[in-house]
This record gives structure tokens, sequence and C-alpha cells, in this order.
């Protein structure tokens, strides 16, 4: 068995201030990519008490430079740094090349109240949604595994998200680690996240065949900048429209085409 984990940070157990997910603010950053680390430590802990043999590690925050590889089970390989391809925090993915997805530090999307740091990609957008949701950096990728016929067996983050995925993949494991309350968050203990998740990944990885994503038909996509400038701008990208001062949309029936999309007019 293979699994395939991308990482992410604002998702993880206590983090609340944007601060603590710069690198370059060291006293506020360090001990949370230290936690960072640990959770993920924990997941493939999990996965190969369950069987797996081989995990590959997207670290996806970010500069891509936030995990120890030390502080990894020796199976784990890691994918640090930024390839540059569409599929973004998912790269490394190929089908019939993984057994199952997970995700770990995930958080809620832009527009969502359930993290006081939401966003989706970066914070240049009020939201993004696909096909009326709004879409979360968990959304995406959950649809970039389905594209590539991959199960999402589990996911750790918030609990706004964590119950969002049960209602895409209602078999998935979702550990949820904070509580996000306007501008607050309350935690589990980290200890206590990280037990809770090597346990939840142990179980995700047994089960993983049950956690197929539904993928639609087509995709309708919208994303409303935050300013009007950069809607402009973008709607320029082949087969984009711009629904008003400050929106974008764009639609396909190949998920393929909506990441490209999404790589030239959404990140940074």
């Amino acid at each position: 068995m293979r699994i395939y984990l991308s990482a992410d940070i604002e998702g993880t157990c206590g983090i609340v201030d944007r601060l603590e997910t710069h690198r370059k603010e060291a006293a506020d950053y360090n001990p949370f990519a230290r936690q960072m680390t640990l959770e993920v430590g924990a997941a493939c802990r999990g996965a190969l008490a369950a069987g797996a043999e081989e995990i590959l590690v997207k670290d996806a925050h970010g500069s891509a430079r936030n995990l120890d590889h030390s502080q990894l089970p020796r199976q784990a390989k890691l994918l640090r740094g930024w390839t540059g391809d569409p599929l973004e925090m998912m790269s490394g993915l190929d089908r019939g090349a993984f057994d199952a997805v997970f995700f770990t530090g995930y958080h809620a999307g832009a527009g969502c109240g359930g993290n006081p740091i939401s966003h989706t990609m970066n914070g240049s957008n009020e939201w993004v949604t696909i096909n009326g949701v709004r879409a979360s950096e968990f959304l995406i990728n959950a649809y970039t595994a389905g594209y590539y016929g991959v199960p999402v067996a589990f996911l750790s983050g918030d609990g706004d998200l964590c119950r969002f995925a049960r209602t895409l993949i209602p078999e998935i494991t979702a550990v949820a680690v904070n509580e996000g309350r306007g501008g607050g968050v309350t935690a589990i203990h980290p200890e206590l996240a990280i037990e809770r998740i090597c346990a939840g990944a142990e179980q995700a990885a047994r089960r993983a065949a049950q956690c197929q994503v539904p993928m639609p038909e087509r995709f309708e996509t919208a994303i409303r900048f935050r300013r009007h400038q950069d809607a402009y701008a973008r709607h320029f990208y082949p087969g984009a429209r711009l629904e008003d001062e400050k929106n974008v949309c764009f639609s396909s029936g190949d998920w393929y085409e909506v990441l490209r999309f999404f790589h030239f007019v959404l990140s940074d």
C-alpha cells in the first residue's frame, strides 16, 4: 500500500494567527512547524501500522520548507519546494501510483468562519466556488485525487472543514484538532492531537477503498477577488470571463483544465 500525504499548516493544532505560519516570524512559527511535523509523523505511523509500505509527503504550505524530514518515519519520502505544475499542493500524485490520499493541517476555505485565518490558495480572493459550493483547498485537492482515481481517506484540521469533508466523502476519517470561533480557536491538547491522528490514520488506511471522491460531470467555478484590478487582469485567461467587476468565472468538464485555470489565475 502506498499513501500520498499533503500537509498544510493552518489547520495544525493550536494555530490562530498568520504569524504562526510564517518562517520569518521564528518565535511564533517554530513551535507550530514542529507540531506540523509531529502531526504528519503521526499520520505516517498510523498508515504504516495498517500495512502501508511507502508514503510520499508533500510539504504544501508557504515556502514548502516547513517539515523536519528527520522526524518522519524512514518509509516517508518528502517532496519539498514547489514544482511549478498545476497540481500545486498535490504535486507528485499520479494515477495508479497510490492507494489513498491523506491530508493533515488543513483548514476552512475563504469566506468560511471555521478558522480565523481561513483562505483558499492566497489572500487576494474573498471566496472561490465550485458548482456553487464555497471551495477550500481540501475540496480542490480532493477533486484532484478523484481525477486520478485515488480515494481520500484521512483529514485532520479544523472542525468546520472536517464536518464538510464528511458530507463529501461519508466514510472519510476526519480528526478535528481545532474549533474556530470568530478570531479565536479552541484546540485540543497537542499530544492528544498526535494520538488521535495516528489512530485515525490507521483506521483510514484500512478502509481507504470506501472513500472514493464523487466527481461532478462539469465544474462551474467562480473567484471573487478583493481588488477589481486583479479580477480584470486575470479574466484574460483563455476561456475565463469577467462576470462583474470582481468575479472571474471558468467552466469545464475536465478537472485538469480547472486546475490549469487556478494555477495561472489564483496562485500567487
